[in-house]
């Protein structure tokens, strides 16, 4: 692999979260630069990738080796060293990032307080320097800010090839689908002309499938809200009552299954109660012309 790519693995100290955000010419760079384990670490591997790495430093990173330490393990054996770069963080929100010698300019990278950061074939230094500021200078949750970050890096010159893929990936404790897993977010965008863009609207998606509930966002379901939603239903065959605002053992059966086919259920509250993003996202979508 040898794209253009720039990327920034960074931790939260204040929740645990891991992640990584990459973007490169390359066709599917999330599916070999992110690396990433909740409570032990994350790594990005990048020109002329060394896929192995990956595994190899989240198992040095949980045996509580250094992200320094792993990176002179990694290199020490390996005969294509010069060619390779990679940004480790580890669960202490240690760093370090490796460029060897003949990655192709402009190449390097910068570490900082829970995260490092790094490119190669870029427009310049600044590239990694707006990454880098703009994860320092970002408020927030660790994904909102991986993508400040990789919007930046783009505004100051991206790579020198264009654009082409790429991925999001934030792990947490049992913080994957159902908790079965710690794949928090992951999100790729394979192959589009604006591939941070269309990454940020695949992550609103996310949030508004697979988010929580906040308490300021519960609404009451008064007889208004009733009607708006009968009607939404009743035009696309899942309720076939009174459009009266009363919301009853029908209205709740059919908003069910209406929520459900729309992948909403995770949002659906008990009572008469309403998640105001998902009425929102109901309204913008469903609501009659």
């Amino acid at each position: 692999m040898n794209p253009s790519t720039f990327s920034i693995v960074a931790y939260d100290p204040s929740n645990g979260d891991l992640g990584i955000a990459v973007e490169s010419k390359f066709l599917a760079v999330g599916a070999v630069v992110p690396f990433a384990r909740a409570g032990v670490g994350a790594i990005a591997t990048q020109s002329y990738a060394n896929t192995a790495y990956g595994p190899r430093a989240l198992a040095q990173l949980k045996r509580g080796a250094t992200p320094r330490a792993i990176a002179n393990a990694l290199v020490a054996s390996d005969k294509d060293r010069e060619m390779r770069q990679f940004g480790i963080v580890d669960a202490r929100g240690r760093a370090f990032s490796y460029t060897g010698k003949k990655c192709f300019a402009w190449a390097g990278g910068r570490v900082g307080k829970n995260y490092a950061a790094q490119g190669n074939i870029l427009a310049g230094a600044g590239v990694v320097d707006a990454l880098a500021e703009t994860f320092e200078n970002t408020r927030g949750d660790l994904a909102p800010r991986l993508l400040a970050a990789l919007a930046a890096g783009q505004r100051a010159g991206g790579d020198k090839r264009g654009q082409e893929s790429a991925a999001l990936l934030v792990v947490r404790a049992k913080g994957g689908y159902a908790g079965f897993n710690d794949r928090y977010i992951d999100l790729r965008v394979d192959d589009h002309p604006a591939p941070i863009e269309e990454l940020t609207r695949l992550v609103d998606l996310h949030h508004l499938y697979l988010g929580k509930t906040r308490a300021q966002d519960i609404l009451a379901l008064d007889a208004n809200i009733a009607r708006e939603l009968q009607v939404m239903m009743g035009t696309r065959g899942y309720y076939r009552g009174a459009v009266n605002g009363a919301w009853d053992d029908a209205s709740r059966a059919a908003f069910r299954e209406f929520a459900g086919v729309e992948n909403l259920e995770d949002r659906l509250l008990d009572g008469a109660r309403i998640d105001r993003v998902v009425l929102e996202f109901l309204r913008k979508h469903f609501q009659p012309r």
